[in-house]
Parts: structure tokens; sequence; C-alpha cells
């Protein structure tokens, strides 16, 4: 149960705030594509790392099979996503870049609480 709260936190890897320091506008189709993720954990009882691939395209990331979730990629590289299913739920922050990015992410399942960081690169 812990290691699909985390996987579906990974999905959320596209998570973020924009920074005003950075306030970059990249072309709407900048971030279309697949991308791979690597989710660290940090701390929590989740396993150490996951890793898979979620399809972004017109700002929108998709993951196959979850009715819940939402998440966008903004012109800046700032993405937010959360998902929940069930009494899992998975939310992160970070920044992308138009070939890789980076962020954290937190989740919970039940009382069981997680968090990490996460690395993306465009494949």
């Amino acid at each position: 149960m812990i290691r699909l709260v985390t996987s579906l936190t990974a999905v959320c890897l596209v998570l973020g705030n924009l920074d005003s320091a950075e306030a970059r506008s990249y072309r709407s189709d900048a971030f279309d594509g697949s991308w791979h993720l690597i989710f660290e954990t940090r701390s929590g009882s989740c396993d150490s790392s996951y890793d898979f691939d979620v399809n972004v395209s017109n700002g929108n990331i998709s993951y196959p099979n979850l009715v819940r979730f939402r998440g966008r990629v903004s012109r800046s590289g700032a993405v937010r996503a959360a998902v929940t299913v069930q009494d899992k739920h998975a939310a992160g922050t970070g920044r992308l870049d138009p070939t890789s990015g980076s962020g954290t992410w937190s989740g919970y399942s039940g009382t069981a609480k997680c968090t990490g960081i996460w690395n993306a690169t465009k494949g």
C-alpha cells in the first residue's frame, strides 16, 4: 500500500511553485513528450526509490489508468500535480526545463507518510 502511494506521488513529480526570479517563458510545446522519472524517498517507510514514465501534452501531465489525477506544466516550467486513490494521496512540486527537471514530493496512505525528491529527463 505504501509502495502504491509512493508510486502515485512519483506521478505527481511535476508539481511546482513559480519562482519570480526565474520567470522564464518557454514555447507552449517545449515540455511535450515522454518523461522518465526517478523518485528517491528521504523520509518515511516507503521503498527507497521508484522510476516510471509520464507523458506531457499541451502542458497536461498524464499517467495511464489514474482516475483522480491532475497535473500541469506552465510555460515557465513550474509543474503541479496531485493524485488520490481511495485513502492514498500524493503531491509534489518542482521545475522543468525542456530536457530535465527536479523537485520534491510527499504522500500518505492512511497514517503512513513519506517525503522525498524526484528527477526527470525527457525521453
